[in-house]
């Protein structure tokens, strides 16, 4: 553990309010520093149904859940500033450093606020998505991006976040009914939905995968999903493939967690499961297109060798998956079906 210098901040802000990825990406950094440091405060400060990833945290980390409806404008940011002062803060870690966050950083300053944000690397990664003479570097993790804000605030640390579980897993006693007992079986997630459809594993190919695996003896498939569009495509495969479940609507967060904790491994697109699963130590087969681990997003503790991806000069074209393909095809998601098959049965042990 580093020690904190004595002219270091005692109650210290955490801002990052968007978006389901991103705020996965904080837990780790968030955890690790709040054990390194016991003696130190720290709030999050996001929107209030992102509480939910706050699973056991330590007793110095507290969540403050934010309507951001009810904070528009300059003057309702100002009275963000006037409500999170009662926490008597020394400092701020912006970790999102956007318009809102950069108004909000003001205030506290002119207040006497130490602060510190996020330097983004938005000239690197315009590079790296350029049309015509990519840069393709691996840039600095988001993870190292957040770190080094807290060092700007004195708080050196090294990040040793291991699960939300700890080094258990989640109970799964409390999804009696939703899931079958796990017995010997290798149980695998697939989450086969994204955002933006340059993350977005085309669905016929992504169903020959899913054929695949469940031919592949004692092994379960659970699919994820939210929302009628997203059930109906995995209740189709359940009609097909009897080794194949719909977990879509069946729990709240909390029992997704707890499920996901229990996979032998989780197959998904460069989206918020991806880093779900990192969350509770569950490893992870990323697909990915427009997007590349080199932008610095891919999952806590995860390889890019779990990666599958295609070797296309035009990749990756985007950052967030957001923009429309050149070539209007996505070339770069015509993966082969076989490829993703055979990546996660050597992950299983199963090639």
């Amino acid at each position: 553990m580093v020690q904190a210098k004595s002219n270091t901040p005692n109650t210290i802000l955490v801002t990052r309010f968007s978006a389901v990825g991103d705020i996965a990406m904080t837990i780790p950094l968030l955890y690790s520093l709040a054990a390194a440091y016991p003696d130190k405060r720290f709030i999050f400060v996001s929107r209030e149904r992102f509480g939910r990833f706050l699973v056991n945290a330590p007793e110095n980390l507290i969540f403050e859940g934010v309507n951001l409806d009810d904070y528009k404008g300059i003057a309702g940011l100002y009275r963000l500033k006037q409500r999170l002062m009662k926490h008597n803060p020394d400092a701020i870690a912006d970790l999102h450093n956007v318009l809102r966050t950069k108004v909000l950083r003001l205030f506290l300053r002119l207040s006497g606020v130490k602060c510190a944000s996020q330097e983004k690397g938005r000239a690197e990664k315009r590079e790296l998505t350029s049309p015509a003479n990519k840069n393709k570097k691996q840039l600095k993790s988001t993870f190292e991006r957040y770190r080094e804000v807290f060092v700007k605030l004195g708080l050196d640390f090294t990040p040793d976040f291991v699960s939300l579980f700890g080094s258990d897993k989640g109970d799964l006693s409390t999804l009696a009914g939703a899931v079958p007992p796990k017995g010997d079986d290798k149980w695998i997630g697939i989450a086969p939905f994204a955002r933006h459809g340059g993350k977005i594993y085309p669905l016929e190919r992504l169903e020959k995968v899913v054929e695949a695996l469940s031919k592949v003896e004692r092994v379960k498939i659970f699919c994820f999903g939210n929302g009628k569009e997203e059930e109906a495509v995995v209740n189709d495969w359940c009609s097909k493939y009897p080794s194949v479940q719909s977990f879509v609507g069946k729990s709240d967060f909390s029992g997704e967690l707890t499920l996901i904790s229990n996979l032998e491994l989780m197959l998904s697109m460069d989206s918020a499961n991806m880093h779900i699963a990192s969350l509770v130590n569950t490893p992870v087969i990323s697909v990915w297109g427009a997007t590349s681990p080199l932008a610095g997003f891919l999952g806590w503790r995860q390889k890019e060798e779990d990666c599958v991806q295609l070797p296309l000069e035009c990749r990756p074209c985007s950052i967030f998956g957001n923009k429309p393909c050149r070539y209007g095809d996505f070339r770069c998601m015509h993966i082969e079906p076989q490829a993703v098959v055979d990546k996660i049965l050597k992950k299983l042990g199963k090639a």
